[in-house]
């Protein structure tokens, strides 16, 4: 697996197709942890932070204490989410951060803007708004966010605007949230939808995320993804519909080896457009109910082709919702 080493700034076109009607559930403005320097043992919820000192979010780092200092530094924060936020879609609001930062909740990487050296890009303008996937919450318990800041120069850290968790009452509720790891591969090979297919030394990455945050900098192209799931008899009356969120820029969907579904065309194909708002269409997919191996593992495997830009699957939500749920959004 490759280190994460590079993170693309948000363009104000995508920031601008991706504004959502958020409502506050838990303000995290006030003390938080704070250590200068740079270690990923920081991230892990069992990292011992007892003589961390403590800095005031948001604000900036030179004016509690840490006058001149440019460079890394990490905040972590200990955070107890009610039960009755778990049927809700969650988002980590951290307003302008100076200047690049990278998220992670109870120890997994799952956003960040901007670009670390030795490829920095500043992200200061942008205000940050992070989807949080449910299979990495504790409902009734604990969580752990630590956020790793870069300061290239000037203020530091996490500077102004709302700081908190939200929800999105407009969103569309999941029956399962497929938010998390999944296999990434760049070039194209059609066998690669396959559900026998041994991927085992295909990259992890987090989806949804841009894929140039994973070091695909320049890369202009195709890319796969696949993800294992189980599908439990609970589920067998219902009609079942991947959500896959938004993607940049044309997809095509194959469900245990079948293509169920695309968006877009693809380069050499007649009608092809370059100039396209693929990126800003949300993407629904049926599933054939004769295509579900039940309480066994079935393969999702998305082709992806970026004309330009972030790449990949980009914001969620991601999972499988059900027919009767797609009907109650689409009348929203």
């Amino acid at each position: 697996m490759r280190p994460i080493i590079l993170f693309v700034l948000i363009t104000a076109t995508f920031q601008a197709a991706t504004a959502r009607n958020l409502q506050v559930e838990l303000d995290l403005k006030g003390r938080w942890l704070f250590e200068i320097g740079d270690n990923m043992a920081y991230a892990k919820p069992g990292f011992d932070d007892s003589d961390w000192e403590k800095i005031r979010v948001p604000g900036c780092w030179e004016d509690f204490g840490f006058p001149g200092y440019d460079g890394f530094a990490w905040y972590r924060l200990r955070v107890t989410l009610p039960l009755e936020l778990k049927n809700k879609s969650l988002f980590l609001k951290l307003g302008r951060i100076d200047d690049v930062d990278q998220v992670y909740l109870n120890g997994h990487f799952i956003a960040g803007t901007g670009s670390l050296p030795p490829k920095y890009t500043t992200a200061f303008n942008n205000r940050r708004s992070y989807y949080l996937p449910k299979n990495l919450l504790e409902f009734g318990g604990n969580n752990l966010i630590a956020v790793r800041v870069y300061d290239e120069w000037g203020c530091g850290g996490i500077l102004e605007n709302d700081v908190g968790i939200y929800s999105d009452p407009d969103e569309i509720n999941l029956r399962i949230d497929l938010a998390g790891n999944w296999k990434f591969k760049t070039g194209d090979a059609l066998n690669w939808a396959d559900i026998e297919l041994d991927d085992t030394d295909w990259e992890n990455v987090m989806v949804p995320s841009m894929w140039r945050a994973y070091g695909y900098g320049d890369y202009d192209g195709y890319g796969w993804y696949r993800k294992d799931v189980v599908l439990k008899n609970d589920l067998r009356a219902e009609k079942l519909i991947l959500v896959l969120g938004k993607i940049d820029d044309m997809d095509e969907i194959y469900f245990n080896g079948v293509r169920i579904g695309r968006t877009g065309q693809f380069p050499g194909e007649k009608f092809g457009n370059r100039n396209n708002d693929y990126y800003r269409r949300d993407r629904f997919y049926f599933v054939p109910s004769h295509l579900i191996r039940w309480n066994r593992k079935n393969v999702i495997a998305v082709r992806v082709y970026d004309v330009w830009s972030i790449g990949g699957i980009y914001e969620g939500p991601i999972g499988f919702t059900t027919r009767e749920e797609y009907f109650k959004f689409k009348k929203r």
